[in-house]
């Protein structure tokens, strides 16, 4: 292809003004194009290998989108599901992330990422996937991450997964059956139901 700007940034509207380095190689843009955009101002380097258009501003949570291009096969989970699900008064340190077992932890520099791996269904089971600024991003559904913060809570607290079943039952759309369904995943069914037998 062409590698004047204009083309380029056309490529870049096209995918929602942001790309992987390895995504604008694959397109045809030369990495000596990328670095002279950058250099006057027509690209923001939002992290290694990850090129934003500078007049296009993200309207969604930035984090979020930046982790659904790094890491394409990651699904936010627990504490950061809970704050997309509004499950939560915390607010993460770091952006929880879940990956299959046979992965290595993804090497960032920002967003800073918390990592945990599941295999099979709880890896699996449970995933929405939501568009921000015109990007899919992979987030486990309520259920499921109420049962992860059952299954991790040494790692999160269990103060904060009774605090998120506590909000869950709040809900209007609860799903006491799915609810269950996700906790028998995640082998946590017999932890969950004497709070969930106090709580309702």
């Amino acid at each position: 292809m062409g590698n004047s700007f204009d083309t380029i940034r056309k490529v870049f509207i096209d995918h929602h003004g942001i790309l992987r380095s390895s995504e604008a190689r694959k397109l045809g843009i030369h990495p000596q194009t990328l670095s002279r955009m950058l250099d006057d101002g027509r690209l923001i380097k939002e992290e290694r290998g990850l090129y934003r258009l500078s007049e296009i501003q993200p309207s969604g949570d930035p984090d979020l989108i930046h982790i659904a291009k790094l890491v394409p096969r990651g699904i936010i989970c627990l504490v950061s599901a809970l704050r997309f699900h509004e499950l939560t008064t915390q607010i993460p340190r770091a952006i929880w992330l879940a990956i299959r077992q046979d992965m290595k932890k993804p090497k960032l520099t920002y967003p800073p990422i918390e990592v945990i791996w599941l295999s099979g269904d709880a890896y699996t089971s449970g995933i929405e996937t939501h568009e921000m600024d015109g990007i899919e991003v992979s987030i486990y559904n309520p259920e499921k991450t109420v049962a992860d913060c059952f299954k991790f809570r040494n790692k999160i607290g269990l103060e904060i997964a009774i605090e998120a079943l506590q909000e869950y039952l709040r809900q209007p759309t609860r799903d006491l059956d799915l609810l269950l369904h996700s906790a028998r995943i995640d082998r946590v069914r017999n932890v969950i139901e004497p709070y969930l037998r106090a709580l309702t």
